[in-house]
């Protein structure tokens, strides 16, 4: 018979704001405010109460390989793509998905 054993992680989400920067002419999240739309995502989650152990952790990474999609933001453990325009779009994806585990079907990316 399989076994199957579930590894809880140290936190529910994980979430990963691509913030790179490619050279003048190239396109990348940075060119889309990434590092200032990640910075109100953290201020949220934590005016929210949902950061930390057992909550929801925001973090910045480099390039994520998908910048002709950009901006994008990929949330772990289920590795959903999110694209996004403004603030409001965050506060979906923090609302329908990193709340209510729901995906925001309108920014999500194949």
């Amino acid at each position: 018979p399989l076994l199957l054993v579930q590894i809880m992680s140290f936190y529910n989400y994980h979430v990963f704001f691509c913030i790179n920067q490619r050279e003048p002419g190239e396109g990348c999240c940075a060119n889309f405010n990434a590092r200032q739309v990640r910075d109100y995502a953290k201020k949220r989650i934590k005016e929210l109460g949902l950061h930390g152990a057992g909550g929801v952790r925001i973090n910045m990474a480099g390039c994520l390989g998908r910048c002709e999609q950009g901006p994008v933001v990929v949330v772990y453990p289920e590795g959903t793509w999110y694209t996004y325009v403004d603030e409001e779009d965050i506060d979906d994806i923090i609302e329908q998905h990193l709340q209510q585990g729901k995906k925001v079907e309108r920014l999500l990316l194949d």
